[in-house]
């Protein structure tokens, strides 16, 4: 198997995650409320096996989870996704202890996560965070501050909180600690969004933690930032290509059985090389999120490079097809319930999440040009 080609395995199991999502996950999420934690969403991706399978597998098998949930049920991709971005940094570098007590309930759905980096005034700029632990006797801080845009909050139980313990030392002075959602001075809202998946923001009053909540080394947190986001950059990928697939399989079904202009929609040769390019570019992003992520699981070191790669990309694309699926199935996808009017609200936030598009372009430009002064030859 290569990054290009998966084998008959990987194919019938991205099969089964698609039946399992449309016939046992979406009617679930179908009951769920816009804007909060569905439980039993999550509780039934625990009971399937879905949620441990984020501490087990590798990055390409969670691109081909989200990939094949996006494409039946966006609501349980998101869950899934959630869950394994506020819980791997505990799981990558936690203690033995904060392991054991949060990870079995993360994997059996019994506990949510969040993953709480983003600020009022620091979103892209992940290094310039303010939410500051201020000291308060060996080994022990008190958080105080705000974070803004958090997926899960107000309601996840557990928050891997990032917040700055030595000022002026930028990325170099941020800590990442696990914060139970039970800790006095930290309180929460949800906000209206787009998205329909659960975000808010977060308030710091004072919070207490020790150092063993800490996460990884003391001013060590903008590591495990970024490594939870190199692993997640690509999934966020898969996410937009199982997207852009479902519009594309609804509007070849659409194209091939409307009539207009004394035939179907696909006789028109301005519609049938339209569905063309969205379909190369389904594809191209979808081989460039698989070679990302076996390149992480190789532990090549250009993975920052391609992680930034197959999200921008990706997510660009969907933005693309589902844009021009919505116009070429006319306003029916403008209706309420509509598979491409709800792909059409979802599709918007993976180009800001995670570092907008603009941000990948910087990271991107960067690992580009540290190639070339690493390799004078490069120049010739």
């Amino acid at each position: 198997m290569t990054a290009f080609s998966l084998g008959p395995g990987q194919r019938a199991w991205c099969a089964e995650l698609r039946t399992l999502a449309a016939e046992r996950l979406r009617p679930l999420a179908e009951k769920g409320e816009p804007g909060r934690v569905n439980r039993a969403l999550v509780a039934e991706l625990g009971v399937l096996g879905l949620l441990p399978r984020l501490f087990t597998s590798g990055a390409l098998d969670l691109c081909l989870m989200r990939e094949s949930l996006a494409y039946a049920c966006t609501e349980a991709e998101t869950a899934l996704a959630l869950q394994g971005l506020g819980a791997h940094p505990v799981h990558a570098h936690g203690t033995p202890e904060q392991k054991e007590r949060w990870l079995p309930r993360v994997g059996d759905g019994s506990a949510v996560a969040a993953f709480a980096l983003s600020e009022p005034g620091a979103g892209s700029d992940a290094a310039a965070l303010s939410l500051t632990a201020h000291p308060d006797g060996p080994g022990r801080w008190r958080l105080t501050g705000e974070k803004c845009w958090i997926s899960n909050a107000p309601e996840a139980d557990l928050y891997t909180v990032f917040a700055r313990t030595t000022r002026g030392a930028g990325a170099r002075g941020v800590t990442a600690f696990l914060v139970p959602a039970d800790r006095p001075g930290l309180t929460g809202t949800g906000l209206d969004m787009l998205s329909p998946h659960p975000i808010g923001a977060l308030g710091f009053d004072g919070v207490p933690v020790t150092s063993a909540d800490v996460l990884g080394e003391v001013d060590g947190g903008f590591r495990v930032a970024m490594g939870t986001l190199n692993l997640f950059r690509p999934s966020v990928g898969a996410f937009a290509v199982g997207m852009a697939q479902a519009a594309l399989d609804a509007t070849l079904g659409h194209t091939a059985r409307r009539e207009a202009f004394g035939g179907r929609l696909s006789d028109l040769q301005s519609v049938s090389h339209q569905v063309a390019e969205m379909a190369l570019r389904t594809e191209a992003a979808r081989l460039m999120v698989y070679a990302a992520a076996t390149a992480y699981d190789a532990g090549e070191g250009d993975v920052p490079k391609r992680a930034a790669m197959a999200k921008l990309l990706a997510t660009e694309t969907a933005q693309y097809v589902v844009d021009h699926a919505v116009q070429l199935h006319g306003a029916r996808a403008l209706q309420r319930g509509h598979l491409l009017e709800h792909l059409y609200r979802e599709v918007r936030a993976p180009r800001i999440y995670e570092g907008a598009s603009e941000v990948q372009r910087g990271i991107i430009a960067k690992e580009l040009y540290k190639d070339v002064s690493e390799n004078p030859e490069a120049e010739r």
